[in-house]
C-alpha cells in the first residue's frame, strides 16, 4: 500500500471505553524479561537478524559529516566480514535497515550513502524533536525540507500536552497534516510514551496516530527519562493488533530509547514474534532505534566465532 493512502476517518468510539490493565500488563512483561529468549546455537543467527533490523541512529549536538560519515559506513557493513564469514553469511547483504539524524544532516547522510554506493533510507527526525515545543507551521516545514534533502522516512514527535489534555482529534488533525507533508516519504510517529501519564493514554495515542496514517509507532525520543519498556511495547503492540483486526492494516513498531545490549534484542525480537507473529518481523513493520547497540552485537558475534570477548581494538567503532 502506498504510503499515504494509509489510516482511516477519526473514530473516537474506538478509544471511548478503552481501559487499560496496568496489573496484567505489567504481569505479561515480567513474563518476558524472565524468559531465556534464544538457545545458544541459533543465537548467532537472531543476533544478524536483530542487526538487519536496527535503525542506527546519531542524534547528539556535537554531530558532523565526519561522525555521520563513519555511522554510514557502519551501517553498511555493520559486522566485520570475517566474523560473516565464518557464519558463512558474508554474501547476505547484511546492513542496518535505516540510518537516523537530525533534519540538518540528512544531506551528508545521502552523500556518504551515495558515496559508498549503498540505498539504505536515511530517516530524519522532525517537528521540533525531541520535545515538540514548536509552532506547528514549523514543525511542518521541517518535515518538508528533511524529505526534499532525501529522507525517506520521517521520525515525528507529538505534542504530548494533547494526549494529556484528552485532544484526541486536535492530535489525529496533526498527525494527518504530519502524513501530508510527508508525501512518499514514511512516517513513524514518536509518542514519548515516558511522558504520557497512563498507559491508557498510550493505547489511545496509538490508536489515533495509527488512524492518522502512520506508517510506524515508535516508543520514544531517547532523549526522555523513561523510554522503551516492555508494558508500554505491550499496549502498543495490542493496539497495533486491534488496528488491524479493525482495518486489515498493518502499522509498524519501532522502540528506541535505552537498548544497548544484543540480550536486549533477542528480548525484543521474541516479544514481537510473540504478539505479532512472524510477519512483522521484517524491516517493513518492525524497527530497532539505537546507537551502542550494533558494537554490543558484534561483541556477542565475535564471541561466537573465537570463544572469546573482543579487546576494544579488535572491532572498529561505529
Amino acid at each position: 500500500m502506498a504510503a499515504h493512502t494509509r489510516g482511516t476517518e477519526l473514530d473516537l468510539s474506538w478509544i471511548s471505553k478503552v481501559q487499560v490493565n496496568q496489573p496484567a500488563v505489567l504481569r505479561r512483561a515480567q513474563q518476558i524479561q524472565a524468559r531465556r529468549t534464544v538457545k545458544k546455537e541459533w543465537q548467532a543467527a537472531w543476533l544478524l537478524k536483530a542487526v538487519t533490523f536496527i535503525d542506527l541512529t546519531t542524534l547528539s549536538g556535537d554531530d558532523t559529516f565526519s561522525n555521520i560519515q563513519r555511522l554510514c559506513y557502519k551501517a553498511k557493513y555493520p559486522i566485520r566480514e570475517d566474523l560473516l564469514k565464518a557464519l558463512n553469511m558474508h554474501d547476505k547483504g547484511i546492513t542496518t535497515a535505516a540510518i537516523c539524524v537530525y533534519p540538518a544532516r540528512v544531506c551528508d547522510a545521502v552523500k556518504a550513502l551515495k558515496a559508498a554506493g549503498c540505498d539504505i533510507p536515511v530517516a530524519s527526525v522532525a517537528t521540533g524533536f525531541p520535545a515538540g515545543q514548536t509552532h506547528l507551521k514549523t514543525r511542518l516545514e521541517e518535515i518538508r525540507l528533511a524529505v526534499e534533502d532525501g529522507a525517506s522516512e520521517i521520525d515525528v514527535v507529538i505534542d504530548r500536552s494533547l494526549v494529556l489534555t484528552g485532544q484526541w482529534e486536535a492530535l489525529y488533525d496533526e498527525i494527518r497534516q504530519f502524513r501530508k507533508a510527508c508525501g512518499e516519504a514514511h512516517l513513524k510517529t514518536i509518542l514519548a510514551t515516558g511522558e504520557l501519564g497512563s498507559l491508557t493514554n498510550v493505547y489511545k495515542a496509538s490508536m489515533i496516530a495509527m488512524m492518522a496514517g502512520s506508517d510506524f509507532i515508535k516508543t520514544s525520543t531517547g532523549k526522555e527519562t523513561v523510554n522503551a519498556t516492555f508494558p508500554v511495547a505491550i499496549v502498543m503492540l495490542r493496539a497495533i493488533r486491534d488496528f488491524f483486526w479493525k482495518t486489515g492494516n498493518k502499522v509498524g513498531f519501532k522502540p528506541a530509547g535505552g537498548i544497548r545490549t544484543a540480550k536486549d534484542s533477542l528480548a525484543w525480537l521474541s516479544l514481537i514474534k510473540e504478539e505479532l507473529g512472524d510477519e512483522w518481523l521484517k524491516p517493513e513493520l518492525f524497527r530497532i532505534g539505537a546507537s551502542s547497540l550494533l558494537t554490543d552485537i558484534e561483541r556477542q558475534i565475535y564471541h561466537h566465532v573465537t570463544g572469546r570477548y573482543a579487546a576494544y581494538h579488535d572491532l572498529p567503532m561505529s
